[in-house]
């Protein structure tokens, strides 16, 4: 891919998804209660799988006028433009808006918010269309 775009989640999150955990685990030797224990040893596994995934699968997206690259937990997919279209869901839950890109390519759909593109979904969409054209 010449010069691409690419989205991933932000460093600063994944380094307080770290710092969580590294809490969580001390907060599990620390604390006398057994049930305390399984919650905090629970939590400190789940934030520290959370972050790895962050740092492993950089960047999340990338494009380029020939398409798009998505990296996942699996290895990389490879879509051309004329395999990949791009469009935004936008839901409301609990009173809240949440807005997300997806990216469908043959029966795959690949679905990114705002954590995994560390940038608004509208706007990675924006410059999607750009890299298309």
């Amino acid at each position: 891919m010449d010069n691409p775009a690419a989205w991933a989640p932000r460093p600063a999150l994944v380094t307080v998804g770290l710092a969580g955990a590294l809490v969580a685990l001390v907060g599990a030797f620390l604390y006398d209660d057994r049930m305390g224990d399984v919650l905090f040893a629970v939590a400190a596994v789940v934030l520290a799988a959370l972050s790895a995934h962050g740092l492993l699968v950089r960047p999340r997206l990338a494009a380029d006028a020939a398409g798009v690259r998505i990296r996942t937990a699996g290895g990389v997919r490879e879509f051309g433009w004329q395999e990949a279209s791009a469009e935004l869901r936008s839901t409301r839950r609990l009173g809240r808006d949440s807005t997300t890109l997806e990216i469908s390519a043959g029966e795959q759909l690949f679905v990114f918010g705002w954590l995994e593109l560390g940038a608004d979904p509208r706007d990675v969409l924006d410059a999607l269309t750009a890299l298309r054209t």
